[in-house]
């Protein structure tokens, strides 16, 4: 039996359209880290980026689990002497809604060059409506 290594040319990607309310960050971060490196799919090479591109909609209306609203924290540091700054999970959901799928995805994602082209194909928008309708994105169940 011989196996086979998918190559980036033959590769063919779909448009997934995930609705993100009411759904549990982490487990739907789990989710879309595997549509992104394209786990579901029987050509999955680990060294190859076979993934589809996900659109996320309703990026604000994302679930947390027990008191992560409030307790849940990220951190920025400038690289000068106090430049920590700590942002909750609250304002981030009032100003930046998207960062929240987005950092969440990206700690699942493999750390190599590979991660930030799976990155790419990821798109996140707050609310209902989306630019990508052109490309017919497929309704997934997350």
């Amino acid at each position: 039996m011989k196996t086979t290594l998918a190559k980036n040319e033959t590769v063919q990607r779909k448009w997934l359209l995930i609705d993100a309310k009411d759904q549990v960050l982490g487990r739907l971060a789990v989710k879309i880290a595997n549509l992104l490196r394209g786990r579901h799919k029987t050509i999955y090479t680990p060294h190859v980026d076979t993934g589809d591109c996900v659109v996320v909609i309703n990026a604000e209306k994302v679930k947390v689990t027990g008191k992560k609203e409030e307790q849940k924290s990220y951190m920025f540091y400038s690289g000068y002497m106090g430049g920590a700054k700590h942002v909750s999970l609250a304002d981030f959901r009032k100003r930046r809604p998207e960062f929240i799928i987005e950092h969440a995805v990206k700690g699942m994602l493999p750390k190599n060059r590979l991660s930030s082209a799976m990155l790419k194909k990821l798109k996140i928008y707050a609310g209902e409506e989306h630019p990508h309708s052109a490309q017919q994105p497929e309704s997934f169940q997350a």
